[in-house]
């Protein structure tokens, strides 16, 4: 019994004392295990490793996309973004010059509500429920444009393409009508749609304004002078209306509420003197445009329309293709008259343009019509109001749809 258990507890030994070739087995797969195993950190190895935070390293891999790396995939988000931002810019421009466009056009509409009642209100009213067109109907339709102004010949012209298109059966319908009096008064006036331009060649460039008394020069010289200095351009003011103080100090205002300079003298002295000395003054201070204003005189008194003559020569001591510009102004509430107007004044002093003036305050508009036919003369402007802005260069098309708008 004794030499059974030593010979087990020597087994047992021998189990479990691995010899030499066991341990270094042993110790070879416990060193390939731990090679393959990654290793532990402990608590402050793992606080003190230079390793970033998860917060950290996204911001990093984000920094990395959006700076790095240059993908166009990456652009195009940026891409999408300013093209669209550009175009929203685009709509907003366009829509912002529609509604000025909308809003002028209401304006123009509103200056010219008078005449508009009597021509287009009035046409629009006698053509309202007929439905054959007939003798009765043609007379009553040149009834009306000739008591809204639109004078003998224009209205001749007019009526007489009426006339031959109804024997034709070429005119079927009221709206066929109003259609064809509306492009009948478009041809009429178009030819005159001729905006001012000034030359630069020309330097200063003079305009000389000329008419009537009342008719509205010295407001219609501050208007444009505000509207050269808002396209840039410099100009000085002659006060040549020497015979009013009143308009030299019209005139003076105008220049201070601009800060444009005026050339005046005392009340009684030579205009053609004092426009002079602006058409100098303007040369030697560089000044694109020079506007004289002149004393307002009644086109039958021959002595002062010879003034007149007097002033344009001495201009052509300094610049011998001054001046550049007549511009006569006319107040469209004198009507028919305003023809007369203009035909003296022309043959006076040949007239480059017209302004018609006071178009908001009057139904005698229609004389724009005449005037364009029967002197074929460049209207500029016309003036549907106080308001600076008011003053409008002339374009046919507006000033038509504006007298036949329904709304």
């Amino acid at each position: 019994m004794g030499l059974f258990n030593r010979f087990k507890r020597s087994n047992e030994q021998k189990i479990k004392r691995p010899d030499a070739h066991t341990i270094q087995e042993e110790q070879i797969q416990q060193d390939v295990a731990t090679e393959a195993k990654p290793q532990q950190k402990t608590v402050n190895e793992v606080e003190t490793s230079t390793f970033s935070t998860p917060v950290e390293i996204e911001a990093e891999a984000e920094s990395k996309t959006n700076t790095d790396i240059q993908t166009p995939e990456s652009l195009a988000p940026a891409s999408t973004e300013t093209s669209t931002k550009d175009h929203k810019e685009k709509n907003i421009a366009v829509e912002t010059a529609n509604n000025d466009k909308r809003g002028l056009f209401a304006r123009l509409k509103e200056g010219l509500k008078k005449t508009r009642s009597k021509l287009g209100g009035g046409i629009g009213d006698l053509l309202l429920g007929k439905k054959v067109i007939d003798d009765d109907l043609i007379d009553d339709i040149e009834m009306q444009l000739l008591t809204a102004d639109i004078g003998v010949e224009a209205t001749q012209e007019i009526m007489e393409t009426v006339r031959n298109k109804v024997s034709r059966n070429e005119l079927q319908t009221i709206e066929a009508l109003t259609d064809l009096i509306k492009e009948k008064l478009k041809e009429i006036i178009t030819p005159s749609e001729k905006p001012l331009v000034i030359d630069s060649a020309h330097k200063p460039y003079v305009i000389l304004m000329i008419g009537i008394n009342g008719a509205g020069k010295t407001t219609t010289i501050g208007k444009l002078a505000k509207k050269f200095q808002t396209e840039g351009k410099s100009v000085i003011l002659a006060a040549g209306d020497t015979f009013r103080a009143a308009a030299v100090e019209q005139l003076q205002v105008w220049g201070e509420r601009n800060h444009i300079p005026v050339i005046a003298q005392h009340t009684g002295a030579d205009s053609a003197s004092v426009i002079y000395d602006a058409v100098q003054a303007a040369k030697s201070r560089n000044i694109d445009i020079v506007i004289a204003d002149t004393a307002g005189r009644l086109h039958n008194k021959d002595n002062l329309m010879e003034e007149l003559k007097k002033v344009a020569r001495v201009m052509k001591k300094l610049d011998d293709t001054a001046p550049h510009e007549v511009m006569l102004v006319l107040d469209s509430g004198t009507g028919q008259n305003a023809i007369m107007q203009a035909e003296v004044f022309n043959k006076i002093l040949s007239v480059t343009g017209i302004t018609l003036t006071k178009m908001d305050g009057t139904a005698k508009g229609g004389v724009i019509f005449a005037i364009a036919k029967k002197l074929q003369l460049p209207i500029r402007f016309i003036g549907i109001g106080e308001k600076i802005d008011d003053l409008r260069p002339f374009h046919a098309d507006d000033f038509i749809d504006a007298l036949f708008s329904q709304d």
